[in-house]
């Protein structure tokens, strides 16, 4: 109902409306009753009410009725209930200002806004800047965001927001900066184009259009900014409460600064043109501190300090000129006081001369056809001449700096495309409106005009793309009102003639108006009570414009002479101001100024020549605009535009203040209730078919259930609303007329209600019928018991009398007899007492007497140690207490100092210089220490018998010695104790005498004492049981309070813990982004160069490893050190990034000539060797000699080898001979010394006889296969070799080599026999795992059998999938296995094939048929016998790039390393290292970890985005940091080892520095793995989490507007919580195939947790949508599946659950009850991991989506507000969804022996060897 107080109000019909009725029965919501009366003419019924569950729609369209009361109750109830500032209505997003900060605007918000559709996420203006941003990037067009609204509205503050946005999400191209410049140019034009007026205190007074460029790849390039129509006539006049433009302001609080001293400017309401709104300050504004912001601001655009004070001189003398005052002559003129001091500063500071500027201030010059005349002027006209200038020169100013301002963000490189922020003064009506309202209206009729013309198209668009009937819709043009203003004698026009008239006036002008557009055109209108005024009707409203002021307002005149003398000025900055006036469309900022805007699309205004300048001068202020205008327009129309609707809620600032009547005049002018009215005039409401079946399922029966969802929804609708033009079928939507969807609504809403009273219904009856049966049974029951309890009570009654009498009787027998007999045993029995206890007693004294002597002896002699004791623990105990209470002191002062920094600093200072010199002292000590050791083991065999001897002497000494000292002392001694013993016996014999006399008296007096002593010894035991008791209790206390203040210090020191190394991890992080950058820096740099280079790849593996020891050498000096581990973020410090690279470039010069001094030196060595080569090549083979020389090195071993045995035997007899014990004995040297030797002897011997077997059986095989063609080429040498063989020894010799070859066959056989059994136990072994294969088919068979149908299908496919997926890998892995044999294969048959060749020509060539051997004789080749492996791989230097390459750069996690042993690559690594370290070779143990560091490195950045890749190196990493600890020697690490594995330890060489570079790398990984899981996550878990309905049915679709969201009705390319639980399952199979260690996986799996809680609450926060009862239990339900997973993974204990707490809580929070104080306190009490700002959120967002729902009250939210007020946490409304938790690596020792690691050909390592 229309309302005079609030517009429109809300009220319910009582009774229903029948055709014909006069008078409606209504009922207000306040509940009083009224009669609403029809007009009796139109009998037009009130426009009626959504329904509750619409209401609070984000999309004004998706109303069912659309009129202006719904759009401002749904308005309302958004920005009062739920505190939401943002609307859509359909194109446009309806922003109202809060007039209070909202924690909306984070960088967290515009992440979560990033890359989202629009209609996914609450209306927010991000929505609308990601909305532009995207359709740029896609549709290749300019886009545009119109921002518009009144004065106070928020316009300024919008555009803000949206560039923010902007400049946040795309970043700039290049390094300038960019985006922070177009950020900073909002400060200079707030303070030099904003001021406070009675609606705001940062009002624009002007309009500005800024284009944001973007390049290629959608980055921000630069910026370009256009200015509209400024309000000069601010500079000189304010009205109340009103102030200047705020730079004025700025100036005169920062006054006092010395570099303002010579602008001589003072206190704002000194200057008349500051002073005269009477409001100089504004609350919570220092423009002190505005105006360093401001400078800050030009420093960063590059107006240097010069400039800048330029500025600021023309602005102080502006603020002077307005001081200047006039003195009047006489009517006609006036004269500026002599010598007056505000021209004069205004002079000085203008650079200009006094007398000058006094004369032309009060003169004018009047030129005519043939002379010129100077006349003054009156008072009246030099205050106006001295206010235009004023104004003059600061619209010129205001030019420049904007010139200024867009030539700071020109972009450098070529602009692809743009988006232009229009802020722009929305629709004006005041009291009195003069020239610039008229210009604000002119603008806002062309803009709605545009609006209306790009809604009316797009309504089109969806109508034809639907194929639906198009019908033409009624809509406002305002194109009469824009001709009325704008055509060929329309008012600009007359106004631009009435201009050039020479005596033209504002009443002329008003007059000619009349005279063309009165009754001639409808919007045109004369007031009744005026004749120098008119009226337009606007779109939005009526204004009536007072003629007065227009004509000077649009001439904008300045007198020539004074714009001359400032042109003459000495003061550089002002000719410039009016030179480029020339140059400039306009005197005025009412043109674009500075540069021609940067679009291709955007049309460029002619170049003036230079004839037309002074036409161009005379330009008038409206053409101008008019101009400037249909520039704006094109530039519009040629971009895609975007529209904010700003609306001010109250006129008096309030927050949250909502006045109904204000709203609806700005919703009227803004375009909005148009927007409305087209939508309503056709078919407003569309849904999808699915929607619409979801929505709409209850209302249909199972039989009209189609598969053709189409069909279905037709079939419904067409019996539902049987009127068929109320909807129409589109080919993806129905489209509903206004009001179908609420009579829906209806529909379901009574459906779903006669169904609730039906299942209440039948379930009361049920449950009255269950208990009345219950009653009934019970009752029967309960008499049929107590009946028989009564008849048994009767039965029982008669049983009792009757033995009761007969009890009687016996009883009163028995009591005589035994009173009798007891009065009879009681008499003997006291006789007998009373005798023995008179004996007994003076038995007892007797006894007792005696005893107690005993006793008291005893007694006292323990009481008294007793005392001692308990004396002697008090003091040990006080003094435990005082000496804890200080070393708690201490160590409290201990732990302030470690934790302060300055003395961790101080400690620390030179700290590594000093370890380093201490580690090479140690070095060079250690070499002299092993040098003498060596000195000191061969002195020791020599000096042992005369230590010996000499020792015993000395001894023999010493105990002479020790023993005459003893024999004086005591001599002494004795002496001295006879003389004290006469001494003491005089003493005593005296002393006795009185001793005894004290004796007696001290009997007397212990006598009485010990009485007193008893006494007191009573009251001290009980006081010292009271005193025990208190102890214990305070003992209690204290350990109680202990343990909890241990808890507590235990749990801040994790906490601090956890903090630190966060800290730690995020600089490694920024560390590891920094190296990165540093490489793309350093590969642009090189492609820049584009110089070639021989040795290109080799340079670069070379720097590489080099630069890798530089950063990971254990020998950096801390200078070098320090930049790189301790590197501040970037972000915050640029300088330091700069240092850093700097230092890098440095290290990489430093770094490139070493490696230059290498190659040069690996050349040269290269040379020598093939050198070397040539020469043996050139040598010519002489077999014989070959021959001799093996014989001589074989006889030579065989006497070195008869040497040796002759040694064992004699020192076998030496030990043997020897029977001194001290000698045999095993602990003695000498026997430790001769075991040695034998051993190493033992082992030589060994050794020397296999390699003796070994040269014989050459020998032979040499001698047997000399061909006979040597005897018919060289007969000498054949001759010689005969009389060789003739030689006895030699056959001998031979004979003895054949034996052993034949024992070396023998054991061959036996080899391959054993080999033989090995194959047999593989294939039993084979044969068992097939049968367990078999077995695991069969249980999987019949598990699939109890499955359902489609669940076994499904279950079977899977299977077969993996099965043939590992069978196609194991295939693969063979397949490339015989590949590689088959080429080598190849290789070899080549190879033979040519030696056969040439074998076969040099036969034919040099000997006989007759003489070729059928059967050559092959070599034997006689192995040596293998010795058990320690574990370690040996490889050459020069193969450490191809180990690097094949075991880590070319290694693929899936295929190769699918069926290796987890972590193989990190234990043949390992190995090497390990074979390096029993080297002894440093240089080879630090290339190694270096290269291996680069490669993993250069692996992750390759393939950084691959999940498996970077699993695996995050496994094998930390696999090789283990074994690194495991085999480092420290007894820590060494707990779990094997004594086999002790004995693998690094010997040489401390590795810990690596480890701590590993460890790092290990982080950075696990850093990168993250960020992969949530790249893949992301895109899943809303859709998964959130959208998607897991329990079908539960949540119904609701009606959305023309924003449509995403659907929750699953696609087949959707996401579903199955997509999650898949991609989980994938991520744990994968890490667990990698043998990843199981606490790192449960890290993982809580961080990806965490992502999933994140994210999802982070959604369910910004879409109201989302936020129902049954949306909190889908939420429930999904979590609960989730938990479902960690339990069936076992990690449960991972705090991966814990991670999900918020989300769990808020979904608790949507289902809980929301009414009472009792819900409040139970809901504070429950969500306690949400913060306050989230559960206020979630309650403001909560939403029904049935009727059955109810809305949370406003005053429930205060109250819980009320409670949480106490509650300390962070205001942040969304979590961190990239926060990474702190990753620490347990260590984990493997059982795995080093000396079983086997490894696979398919690795490609046959250059490693195992040792």
């Amino acid at each position: 109902l229309s309302s005079c107080k609030e517009v429109w109000k809300s009220a319910e019909l009582l009774k229903d409306y029948k055709p014909g009725d006069k008078v409606l029965q209504l009922r207000l919501e306040e509940g009083k009753d009224l009669e609403y009366c029809l007009d009796p003419k139109t009998k037009e019924l009130p426009p009626l009410r959504n329904p509750d569950i619409l209401v609070g729609e984000n999309d004004l369209t998706a109303l069912s009725y659309l009129h202006e009361p719904a759009v401002l109750h749904n308005l309302k109830v958004r920005f009062i209930d739920s505190k939401l500032i943002y609307t859509y209505c359909g194109i446009v997003l309806v922003a109202i200002n809060p007039y209070e900060q909202l924690p909306i605007y984070g960088e967290d918000i515009i992440n979560a806004y990033s890359g989202q559709n629009m209609g996914d996420m609450d209306p927010h203006i991000f929505a609308v800047a990601e909305e532009a941003y995207k359709q740029m990037a896609r549709d290749e067009r300019n886009q545009s965001i119109i921002v518009s609204g009144e004065s106070g509205a928020g316009k300024t503050v919008s555009a803000k927001y949206a560039m923010r946005y902007f400049a946040t999400v795309s970043g700039s191209a290049s390094e300038a900066n960019v985006e922070e410049k177009v950020l900073a140019s909002n400060p200079i034009m707030e303070s030099i184009g904003n001021a406070k007026t009675t609606r705001n205190d940062n009002s624009s007074r002007f309009g500005k259009y800024i284009e944001i460029g973007f390049d290629k790849r959608y980055r921000i390039i630069g910026a370009n900014m256009r200015t509209y129509l400024l309000e000069k006539s601010r500079v000189v006049f304010q009205a109340e409460e009103e102030r200047n433009y705020h730079i004025f302001y700025q100036l005169c609080a920062s006054a006092a600064l010395p570099e303002f001293k010579t602008l001589r400017l003072g206190n704002a309401n000194y200057f008349h043109y500051t002073k005269q709104g009477g409001s100089p300050v504004i609350d919570g504004v220092n423009d002190a501190k505005e105006m360093v912001n401001t400078r800050q601001a030009c420093t960063l655009l590059g107006i240097s300090d010069s400039y800048q004070m330029g500025i600021f001189r023309i602005l102080a003398g502006i603020l002077h000129l307005g001081n200047v005052e006039f003195a009047s002559r006489d009517s006609d003129s006036c004269t500026i006081p002599p010598k007056h001091e505000p021209l004069s500063i205004f002079c000085d500071l203008m650079g200009v001369e006094y007398e000058e500027m006094a004369h032309w201030l009060c003169h004018r010059k009047l030129a005519t056809a043939t002379e010129t005349y100077i006349k003054p002027i009156s008072k009246l006209h030099a205050i106006n001449a001295r206010d235009a200038l004023a104004k003059h020169i600061y619209a010129n100013l205001f030019n420049w700096i904007v010139d200024h301002v867009n030539k700071a963000l020109h972009a450098t490189v070529k602009q692809h495309s743009f988006i232009g922020v229009l802020d722009i003064y929305g629709f004006e009506t005041f009291e009195i409106n003069s020239f610039e309202q008229f210009c604000i209206n002119y603008a806002n009729e062309k803009l709605q005009q545009q609006f209306n013309m790009h809604v009316f198209k797009l309504e089109q668009e969806e109508y034809m793309k639907e194929q639906i009937p198009w019908t033409l819709i009624d809509f406002y043009d305002n194109q009469p009102c824009i001709n009325l203003i704008e055509a060929k004698m329309g008012i600009l026009d007359l106004l631009d003639e009435e201009c050039k008239m020479p005596k033209g006036s504002d009443d002329t002008w008003a007059q000619k108006l009349y005279n063309t557009h009165l009754n001639k055109c409808a919007l045109f209108e004369k007031p009744r009570l005026s004749n120098k005024a008119f009226i337009i009707k606007h779109f939005a409203d009526k204004v009536e414009y007072q003629c007065e002021g227009f004509l000077e307002k649009n001439k904008d005149t300045v007198y020539e002479e004074q714009i001359k003398v400032l042109k003459s000025s000495k003061f550089k900055l002002l000719p410039e101001l009016f030179q480029d006036e020339e140059k400039v469309l306009s005197p005025t900022s009412a043109t674009p100024s500075g540069r021609v805007p940067l679009s291709r699309t955007a049309i460029k205004p002619a170049k003036a020549r230079p004839g037309q300048a002074s036409k161009e001068h005379k330009k008038t202020v409206g053409h101008q605009f008019r101009n400037s205008l249909h520039l704006l327009m094109e530039t519009l129309n040629a971009t895609t535009p975007h529209y904010v609707r700003c609306i001010k809620p109250n006129d008096f600032k309030f927050p949250f203040t909502f006045d109904e009547k204000r709203a609806v005049q700005q919703l009227r002018a803004c375009g909005v209730l148009e927007t409305i009215r087209i939508s309503a005039a056709g078919f407003p409401s569309r849904w999808t078919y699915q929607e619409f079946f979801s929505r709409y399922r209850v209302l249909m029966k199972q039989r009209d259930v189609l598969s053709d969802r189409k069909q279905t929804c037709k079939n419904v609708l067409e019996k539902l609303i049987l009127d068929k033009d109320k909807y129409q079928f589109g080919k993806t939507k129905i489209f509903f007329r206004a009001g179908q969807v609420a009579y829906l609504e209806k529909i379901r809403a009574d459906k779903l209600r006669a169904a609730c009273i039906r299942i209440q219904k039948t379930i009361r009856g049920w449950l009255m019928r269950k208990k009345y049966v219950r009653m009934r049974k019970a009752a029967i029951t309960i008499q049929r018991y107590v009946r028989g309890y009564q008849a048994r009570c009767y039965a029982k009654f008669l049983r009792r009398t009757r033995a009761a009498i007969t009890i009687q009787k016996f009883q009163r027998m028995y009591v005589v007899r035994k009173r009798y007999q007891c009065m009879r045993a009681a008499t003997i029995a006291l006789q007998a007492l009373l005798r023995g206890y008179m004996a007994r007693n003076k038995y007892q004294m007797m006894l007792r007497e005696h005893k107690s002597i005993i006793i008291q002896k005893h007694i006292r002699g323990w009481l008294a140690r007793v005392h001692y004791r308990r004396t002697l623990k008090a003091i040990v105990y006080l003094q435990c207490c005082y000496r804890r209470m200080m070393a708690k002191r201490e160590l409290k002062k201990l732990k302030i100092e470690a934790r302060s920094v300055e003395r961790y600093k101080k400690l620390h200072i030179g700290l590594e210089n000093k370890i380093m010199q201490l580690q090479r002292k140690i070095d060079e000590q250690n070499k002299e220490y092993k040098s003498l050791l060596e000195k000191m083991s061969n002195l020791e065999i020599t000096y042992s018998t005369e230590t010996e001897k000499l020792r015993n002497d000395v001894e023999r000494l010493r105990m002479s010695e020790e023993e005459a000292k003893n024999a004086t002392n005591r001599v002494l001694s004795l002496q001295e104790e006879i003389a004290k013993l006469r001494k003491e016996l005089h003493q005593t014999q005296s002393e006795k005498k009185t001793i005894e006399e004290w004796a007696d008296k001290y009997k007397h007096e212990t006598e009485q004492l010990v009485s007193e002593l008893k006494e007191q010894n009573t009251l001290l035991k009980t006081e010292k049981e009271e005193l025990n008791r208190r102890i214990h209790d305070q003992a209690k206390e204290i350990t109680e309070t202990m343990e909890k203040k241990l808890v507590e210090e235990t749990k801040q020191l994790e906490l601090d813990l956890n903090d630190e190394r966060l800290r730690y991890q995020n600089l490694l992080n920024e560390f590891s982004r920094l190296e990165e950058r540093y490489d793309d820096l350093k590969d642009e740099m090189n492609l820049m160069v584009n110089i070639p280079k021989p040795g290109h790849k080799r340079t670069d593996s070379t720097h590489s490893s080099n630069e890798s020891e530089y950063t990971f050498s254990s020998e950096i000096t801390e200078a070098e050190d320090l930049p790189v581990r301790m590197e501040e973020p970037s972000e915050k410090k640029a300088p330091l990034d700069m240092s850093l690279f700097l230092k890098l470039q440095k290290r990489v010069t430093e770094l490139e000539q070493e490696k230059q001094s290498l190659q040069d030196e690996l050349d040269r060595k290269e040379e020598q060797a093939l050198r070397a080569k040539a020469k043996e090549e050139e040598r010519p083979p002489i077999r014989g000699a070959e021959l001799e020389y093996e014989s001589l090195k074989r006889q030579e071993l065989e006497s070195e080898n008869k040497k040796l045995k002759n040694e064992l035997n004699e020192l076998q007899k030496a030990l043997t001979e020897t029977r001194s014990p001290e000698v045999t004995a095993p602990g003695a040297p000498a026997y430790r010394v001769l075991l040695d030797q034998l051993t190493s002897v033992s082992e030589e011997l060994e050794v020397r006889k296999e390699e003796v077997l070994i040269l014989r059986s050459q020998l032979v095989s040499q001698k047997e296969a000399i061909q006979p063609k040597n005897t018919m080429t060289d007969s000498t040498i054949l001759l010689e070799d005969v009389q060789k063989m003739k030689d006895k020894g030699e056959i001998a010799q031979a004979y003895i080599g054949l034996k052993e070859t034949n024992r070396l066959l023998e054991s061959q056989l036996q080899s391959q026999k054993k080999s033989h059994e090995n194959e047999l136990e593989s294939l039993r072994g084979e044969i068992q795992s097939l049968k367990e294969e078999n077995n695991r088919q069969q249980q999987l068979l019949a598990q699939n059998l109890q499955l359902p149908p489609e669940a076994r299908i499904e279950a079977s496919l899977q299977h077969e999938i993996t099965r043939l997926t590992n069978e196609n890998l194991d295939l693969m892995e063979q397949l490339e296995k015989q590949d590689k044999t088959v080429r080598k294969l190849k290789k070899q048959l080549k190879v033979f094939a040519k030696k056969i060749g040439e074998l076969e020509v040099g036969q034919m060539e040099n000997i006989s048929p007759g003489q070729i051997i059928d059967e050559p004789i092959r070599p034997v080749n006689i192995p040596r016998k293998e010795k058990d492996f320690q574990g370690m791989l040996e490889y050459k230097k020069e193969d450490e790039q191809k180990l690097v390459k094949n075991l880590i750069l070319e290694l693929k996690p899936r295929g190769v390393a699918v069926n290796l042993i987890p972590g193989l690559p990190a234990y043949i690594l390992f190995m090497c290292v390990r074979h390096a370290d029993y080297l002894n070779d440093d240089q080879k143990v630090r290339s190694l970890l270096t290269s291996t560091i680069n490669g993993i490195k250069k692996v992750l950045k390759k393939r950084g985005d691959d999940f498996e890749t970077v699993s695996f190196w995050l496994s094998n990493t930390c696999r090789f940091l283990h074994c690194l600890k495991q085999y480092s020697g420290e007894e820590g690490f060494m707990k779990h080892n094997t004594p086999r594995q002790n004995e693998h330890c690094l010997t040489n060489f401390d590795l810990a520095e690596y480890r701590q570079v590993l460890s790092d790398l290990a982080i950075q990984i696990y850093q990168q793995l993250v960020r992969v899981l949530e790249n893949i996550l992301q895109p899943m878990i809303v859709s998964g989490m959130l959208e998607h309905e897991t329990i079908q049915g539960v949540s119904g679709v609701k009606p959305t507007g023309l924003r449509k969201r995403t659907s929750s009705i699953a696609d087949e390319g959707t996401y579903t919580l199955d997509s999650i639980i898949r991609q989980l399952n994938s991520f744990h199979s994968v890490m667990c195939q990698h043998g990843m260690d199981p606490e790192l996986i449960k890290q993982v799996v809580k961080q990806m947790f965490y992502i999933i809680g994140a994210v999802t609450l982070n959604n369910l926060l910004l879409r109201k949508d989302m936020c129902s009862w049954s949306k909190g239990m889908q939420i429930r339900y999904n979590v609960s599946q989730l938990e479902e997973w960690l339990r069936d993974k076992n990690l449960m204990n991972s705090g991966a659950k814990e991670t999900l707490e918020p989300l769990i809580q808020a979904a608790q929070l949507l289902q809980v009850k929301k009414k009472t104080d009792e819900d409040a306190e139970a809901i504070c009490s429950m969500c306690n991991a949400l913060t306050t700002a989230q559960i206020v959120k979630v309650l403001n967002l909560y939403t029904p989506v049935n009727e059955f729902e109810e809305r949370v009250l406003v005053s429930f939210i205060r109250t819980i507000q009320m409670r949480l007020r106490d509650r300390k946490d962070s205001p942040q409304l969304l979590m961190d969804a990239k926060h990474i938790f702190p990753v620490t690596f347990p260590f984990n020792p493997s059982s795995l022996a080093l000396e079983t690691i086997q490894i696979p050909a398919s690795l490609g390592l046959g250059f490693i060897s195992r040792v």
